[in-house]
């Protein structure tokens, strides 16, 4: 399965850790891809290091996808992707825009691309229960994301979960079953959802 990749696309609390270490416990070789990242704020599932080091990345052509946030700077690089890959692993990449959706995609293997949806007030239930301590900025991403998708409202999925009516473990299922047929993505009206 070395030739398939995850994005996992959604807004804060959409589920992208927990629906990721749910696919890591089911079946080993699905892996985080722990994005580059420098600055301030949580350090869990990042390597971290400095902006410098991203933008020497970025002049050489070696970053996939680079966007800031949070007060830091995130960048996912070419190199480790193919690490991931050439371990015989699945990357499971976390995004927040669906430009860098589209940036990472052309690297080559098969992705499948999975937006995870739940509505603003489940993100605000759970972010207050893992004790988010940003919680207003993770509201206006969620409504930035939004957005983002509704500006990009013809980008195809090969799934579309609403994360509040499926536990961790049937959305794994889905993800791996969507793995393993090399689903592809389709267009698909997602404005009703987000609207």
């Amino acid at each position: 399965m070395t030739d398939v990749g995850v994005v996992l696309y959604g807004p804060p609390g959409a589920g992208k850790d927990t629906v990721t270490a749910e696919l890591s416990r089911a079946r080993p070789e699905y892996r985080l891809f722990q994005r580059l990242k420098a600055g301030p704020g949580r350090t869990t599932g990042y390597r971290l290091t400095t902006i410098e080091h991203i933008e020497d990345l970025d002049r050489a052509g070696d970053l996939l996808y680079r966007n800031a946030r949070y007060g830091a700077e995130y960048a996912i690089d070419r190199q480790g992707v193919s690490e991931l890959v050439a371990q015989g692993l699945v990357p499971v990449l976390h995004m927040g825009q669906v430009a860098g959706v589209s940036a990472v995609t052309p690297y080559p293997i098969h992705w499948v691309k999975v937006l995870l949806w739940c509505p603003v007030d489940v993100t605000k239930t759970r972010c207050e229960g893992r004790g988010d301590e940003d919680l207003e900025a993770r509201l206006e991403v969620w409504r930035e994301t939004r957005q983002d998708l509704l500006d990009n409202a013809s980008e195809p999925w090969s799934v579309v979960i609403e994360t509040h009516h499926h536990s961790p473990a049937e959305t794994a299922r889905i993800i791996s079953d969507a793995v393993d047929s090399k689903a592809t993505a389709q267009e698909r009206d997602i404005r009703g959802l987000v609207g």
